[in-house]
């Protein structure tokens, strides 16, 4: 298998490493690694960046030089693995903030004529997408319909041109046994490996 270039972009908005969040990143560098992938890492939570308030900044404004180094490590990356917690039905607001951040015209898209969504800017990466969760996987899956996750990878991730998206949901962490827990982190590892 030939190396990959990936990003492993960690969502989860609290900056201390203990959550189950963190252990899954570690398991998917460590089998990316292993595998003899280039890999990059990115902790949203370590980022400073102001949220968006207007269109016209959004449009018009510079990207917060914070995030240069962002948007250079995702166009670097030929792969993008992200990975947060589910926070009221949906990714936590840091995580959208600094995705509305980097993904702007001239970046994530560029306009041709009248149509300023012409070129999708991120074409030919492909992205994972791994989210955990106190209900059970399944109930979010089929009673709530995945809503979040399909808005991200369609709204997002696949309005930028990023494609495939495939998705990880693991349910039932809030209160962990870690012998259930072990075989999400195996999972990781092997997604790792794999450059998947």
């Amino acid at each position: 298998m030939e190396p990959r270039r990936i990003l492993v972009l960690q969502g989860h908005p609290d900056p201390s490493a203990s959550h189950f969040c963190h252990a899954l990143a570690q398991a998917y560098q460590s089998g990316a690694r292993e595998a003899g992938h280039e890999l990059r890492t990115l902790q949203v939570a370590a980022l400073d960046f102001p949220l968006l308030r207007t269109q016209a900044d959004w449009e018009h404004g510079s990207v917060p030089p914070g995030l240069a180094a962002a948007q250079a490590d995702i166009a670097w990356a030929q792969h993008l693995v992200l990975l947060f917690p589910l926070w009221l039905g949906d990714m936590p607001a840091l995580l959208k903030g600094f995705l509305e951040q980097v993904a702007r015209p001239g970046f994530a898209f560029k306009g041709e004529g009248p149509n300023p969504f012409a070129h999708k800017g991120l074409t030919g990466r492909s992205a994972r997408v791994v989210v955990t969760m106190g209900m059970p996987s399944l109930l979010y899956r089929w009673y709530f319909r995945a809503h979040s996750v399909k808005s991200l990878e369609r709204n997002i991730l696949g309005f930028v041109g990023i494609a495939p998206i495939r998705h990880l949901l693991i349910g039932s962490v809030g209160a962990p046994d870690p012998a259930a827990l072990a075989p999400w982190l195996d999972k990781l590892y092997a997604l790792g490996r794999a450059g998947d």
